[in-house]
């Protein structure tokens, strides 16, 4: 993961309580745990709040997940990777005291931590807590699935981008929220790389991934060298806590996304273009390094001409040419963007892009629960 601070570790001095504490002598001399410690083993209700206003409850025993407990009560939530590393099970403690399981870290920022962000998959609840969760509660009771997939197509764009084409083998489903990644197993390597389709559930039986080359990646090795037409290939979701809000679905749209970032944001904008009703307003910042980066520009002017709403902005950091912002998604954004408090924003790209997007549609008033980011990270 791409960060400018240190994750969260509960084994830093910094993070630990005192524990000089935790003793007494008792009258006859000897050493007795202290109450804190005799009463260590009593559990304690968790209420996870999810965002349509249906609350649960469930008891956690010491030293426990959050995420376990909840599931064994049959509350469904989102998840995948349940060691701290994927990021789908955050929430926000909300009352309470929760902390990181001793011999686990998560990804989650200082900063993040901090605020109060919790992955529950390697969380505990030291008192009584609540958590909020984005989501609403029917959102977790889809689960993940693995699926056969036949590679279709795999067109080069760019400079180094493929756009792969899949289409489900016979027997095979896989439904997904705009904006959910899958896991695609790589032949022959024994290892897994995540993304996310830039199509919709109306494509099914088709899958479409925008995927980023990289020197020497597992992914990128097996596309280049080895990959073909009607190659079998083995996937796994949809995970993931990135997706298009339907309450919102009526407010503005500020999408901003780097690289392949553009994946799940073509499909989320697709997938306003295809319900029904007035289409929002939307804009689009999507940006790369420099021209030679950016792909998809076709299918982002198509989409301009099928959608009037939709506003886009192409960005690029250096050798701008006409048509072009010189700059990042990030710097392209105005004032005159945020007109309405009720604006939404998608966040897909580098760790840096979406901590400066984060910042900045905070300063031009975009509320922080209605601002959603997925990162896209180098898997080596």
């Amino acid at each position: 993961m791409l960060m400018d601070e240190n994750v969260h570790n509960p084994n830093n001095p910094e993070n630990s309580h005192d524990q000089k504490n935790n003793y007494h002598k008792s009258n006859d001399g000897n050493v007795a745990q202290s109450d804190a410690e005799s009463t260590s083993s009593i559990s304690h209700k968790v209420t996870l709040n999810f965002s349509d206003g249906v609350s649960k409850e469930f008891q956690v025993e010491p030293n426990r997940n959050i995420l376990d407990a909840a599931l064994e009560n049959n509350i469904p939530l989102l998840y995948q990777c349940r060691s701290g590393s994927c990021s789908s099970c955050i929430c926000t403690l909300k009352e309470g005291e929760a902390s990181t399981l001793e011999g686990k870290s998560s990804t989650l920022l200082a900063s993040e931590y901090n605020l109060g962000h919790r992955l529950l998959c390697v969380s505990k609840a030291d008192a009584d807590c609540s958590f909020d969760l984005d989501y609403g509660s029917d959102i977790g009771a889809v689960s993940a699935q693995e699926v056969k997939a036949f590679i279709n197509s795999i067109e080069h764009l760019g400079a180094n981008a493929v756009r792969l084409k899949l289409e489900l083998a016979d027997g095979y489903d896989m439904q997904f929220r705009p904006g959910q990644f899958m896991q695609i197993n790589i032949p022959d390597v024994g290892v897994f790389r995540s993304y996310s389709p830039s199509s919709t559930n109306i494509n099914i039986p088709e899958l479409e991934f925008l995927i980023r080359l990289i020197p020497d990646g597992k992914m990128s090795n097996y596309l280049i060298q080895h990959a073909k037409v009607d190659d079998v290939l083995t996937l796994s979701g949809p995970y993931g806590s990135f997706f298009l809000r339907e309450e919102h679905k009526r407010a503005k749209h500020i999408f901003i996304a780097g690289g392949t970032g553009l994946a799940p944001i073509l499909s989320i904008i697709d997938t306003l273009r295809q319900s029904s009703g007035v289409k929002p307003k939307m804009l689009l910042n999507f940006g790369c390094a420099t021209p030679d980066a950016l792909f998809c520009l076709d299918d982002i002017a198509l989409r301009s001409q099928w959608l009037p709403s939709l506003e886009a902005r192409i960005c690029v950091d250096r050798e701008a040419q006409e048509g072009h912002h010189a700059g990042s998604p990030v710097s392209a954004l105005s004032e005159a963007d945020i007109t309405d408090s009720d604006t939404v924003a998608y966040l897909c790209g580098p760790q840096p892009m979406i901590n400066a997007a984060t910042a900045r549609l905070l300063e031009l008033g975009v509320k922080p629960e209605n601002i959603f980011a997925e990162q896209f990270v180098a898997s080596n």
